[in-house]
């Protein structure tokens, strides 16, 4: 985090910080967001956090008194925002089509400084300064970097942290995905040294289920998985009217890539979900296989070696036909 500085520079010299992060959001985009907010906060700096969509309800806790403004219910609001700041953070992307198309847009038009932290591979250069370290396991883990490496570490404390906690623990799986190393933990034992309740954050985000979502789950993974043997890989799929039929929200199906690639003998597991005349596809792997290939040269998508995603403009059915097509030149 050599940047850290300058960083802190354009945070004490700006007006108006905007903290934008990726279209679909999950643990590691609210937590760095909500990190980097509380820490701006401290600093005796405001800032307003706005991204493309709503937050999932199961991490709706970390957000406490904080205000996510999305463009998906707010477009002008988050519009006028942006054009009106002088400072854009931009958490958790590499390139401002992660944004989506319209907000992504809008970005590129901003006349704002922006700053990228993030730790996907293969960054555009869409940024005025970028700070970008695929081999880091998550933006959060970033955020406490830059808390660090600028000296201001003794302002770390549980509200900071908590959400800090919550992205390092979403984007390794609890600590178990090969990205995790030494620093990490050494970054946790200061999370907790700071004040933050670790017991805490793990059962407001994974233990606080609803009937509807764990129903949905269980027929996804009862009626919905698909396991090809000689590939060493399981499919699971569902479709709107499934998910409707079960009252889905935003985060329902959160990590069930992760349980299809948990399953005996399976090395790549792959999730299609349908969404209006698109299928979203997420992409998980502990074998030999990077995904992100698959993902960015079939499906228009990217991520990392062993966790990507893509999207398909057809039918789910097409869309499963199409991977299957694919197995046996990438095995």
């Amino acid at each position: 985090m050599k940047e850290a500085n300058k960083i802190i520079e354009l945070i004490q010299n700006a007006k108006n910080i905007i903290i934008t992060s990726h279209k679909s959001p999950d643990g590691d985009s609210i937590g760095s967001s909500l990190g980097l907010y509380r820490f701006i906060q401290i600093l005796g700096k405001s800032s307003e956090i706005c991204h493309p969509d709503p937050c999932p309800n199961f991490i709706e806790w970390a957000k406490e008194d904080a205000v996510i403004v999305d463009f998906e219910e707010n477009e002008s609001a988050v519009t006028d925002k942006m054009q009106a700041a002088d400072l854009i953070f931009c958490l958790d992307y590499n390139g401002a089509n992660r944004l989506g198309k319209a907000m992504g847009e809008v970005l590129t038009s901003c006349k704002a400084i922006k700053v990228m932290i993030d730790h996907h591979l293969n960054p555009d250069d869409f940024v005025d300064l970028s700070v970008s370290e695929p081999l880091v396991c998550s933006t959060a883990q970033l955020i406490y970097e830059l808390v660090d490496a600028s000296g201001n570490l003794h302002l770390m404390n549980a509200r900071i942290g908590a959400p800090i906690y919550l992205g390092i623990m979403t984007d390794t799986g609890s600590f178990r995905f090969s990205s995790v190393t030494a620093r990490t933990h050494e970054i946790i034992a200061g999370l907790i040294n700071a004040g933050v309740d670790h017991t805490a954050v793990h059962q407001d985000t994974f233990d606080n289920n609803r009937l509807d979502k764990l129903k949905l789950r269980g027929h996804i993974i009862s009626e919905r998985l698909e396991i090809l043997t000689e590939y060493k890989v399981a499919i699971i799929s569902v479709t709107e009217h499934i998910m409707e039929s079960f009252n889905y929200i935003k985060g329902d199906t959160e990590g069930l890539v992760n349980l299809a690639l948990s399953i005996e003998g399976v090395e790549v597991a792959a999730f299609f979900t349908e969404k209006g005349n698109d299928v979203k596809m997420s992409f998980r792997s502990k074998g030999e296989l990077a995904v992100n290939v698959i993902a960015n040269e079939n499906f228009d998508g990217g991520g990392h070696k062993y966790a990507a995603g893509g999207i398909n403009h057809d039918t789910i059915e097409n869309t499963i036909a199409k991977f299957k097509l694919l197995l046996p030149k990438y095995f």
